[in-house]
């Protein structure tokens, strides 16, 4: 499926939910709920979609899809109530874990795979890993535990780094455990943090300022999807300040980011895509085990070092997954 397909998919999803309701559920209804962008998403959902179709399912023909985007994460409750009283068959959610959250408080029958950066039995999803117990299941990266790989690898690539900045979002929950995560790992490499919020676009002036008022050697960006819909704003405010910057998603650096690391999620659409499948067939989210990451990707920039006067250590080219020069 090209992009152009994708977005004629898109054009004729809107309508065909209703069209179904009208023939009495003539086809089963999978409801889409992300904290990210259409644009952001898309990546995801085509191969999403080609999994689908492999496992028997085809958007038009035999499912239908009612897809539902924000970047406010005060209106996801609402969303995820719109869902539940269009009566999906199968709620799918991507993003932060108030997303998944926001579904688990709408429902508790309609069964729910999520696609998570955090612990679900932490956030109270699930019960446990190995046996979710209740309507949901997913998959998840566990991001928390990645971030403080993030800041070992900042500090490799400038190793006179005493100070590091940290950009989060305050108003996501899923959040504050990779700043806790950092916050242990940060003394044992003999570093101080700048913890800094940011939770709308007006933030960020006043953030990268005191970055700079405060002679931070470097900045790791928390994942986050509105930091996500943020991207190219981010990285021109990293280069202006001559800032060098650690992002989870790769696509942060071929967008001009110095490094990233983070999940490979190559697999991940094909995945969430089974379980959905599965669960349209008759299988139970209880008895579903919650899917982990289990290979972690590392991207740089060369031509963003070079920019920034860095010169990246040889073993840390090494362990790139890959290197755009």
């Amino acid at each position: 499926m090209n992009r152009r397909e994708f977005i004629a998919g898109l054009g004729g999803a809107a309508a065909w939910p209703l069209a179904a309701r009208g023939q009495e559920r003539a086809v089963p209804v999978i409801g889409w709920l992300s904290s990210r962008t259409r644009e952001f998403d898309e990546p995801f959902l085509v191969p999403f979609l080609r999994g689908l179709s492999e496992r028997g399912y085809t958007e038009g023909r035999n499912i239908a899809i009612e897809y539902r985007w924000t970047e406010t994460h005060d209106r996801m409750p609402a969303l995820a109530a719109e869902l539940v009283q269009r009566r999906v068959d199968v709620i799918f959610t991507v993003g932060t874990a108030d997303t998944a959250q926001a579904a688990k408080a709408a429902t508790a029958k309609i069964p729910i795979v999520f696609l998570l950066g955090v612990d679900p039995v932490q956030f109270g999803l699930v019960a446990s890993l190995n046996h979710p117990g209740g309507n949901l299941t997913g998959y998840t990266s566990l991001t928390a535990e990645v971030v403080a790989k993030r800041l070992d690898l900042m500090h490799q690539l400038v190793p006179t780094a005493t100070l590091i900045a940290v950009l989060t979002n305050p108003s996501s929950p899923g959040n504050e455990p990779q700043v806790k995560e950092l916050q242990v790992a940060a003394p044992v490499l003999g570093l101080r943090l700048l913890i800094l919020n940011a939770s709308n676009e007006s933030d960020f002036a006043g953030a990268f300022e005191t970055i700079a008022q405060q002679r931070a050697d470097g900045l790791v960006e928390i994942g986050d999807s509105f930091f996500d819909s943020q991207r190219s704003q981010l990285i021109a405010l990293a280069a202006r300040y001559g800032l060098p910057a650690s992002y989870w998603d790769r696509r942060a650096v071929v967008a001009g980011g110095l490094m990233s690391y983070g999940y490979n999620s190559g697999g991940v659409p094909q995945l969430a895509a089974d379980y959905v499948a599965r669960i349209l067939n008759g299988e139970q989210p209880a008895n579903m085990p919650v899917l982990q990451a289990t290979k972690f990707d590392m991207a740089i920039n060369m031509k963003t070092a070079k920019a920034l006067g860095l010169t990246v250590p040889s073993n840390l080219l090494a362990l790139a997954d890959e290197v755009i020069e």
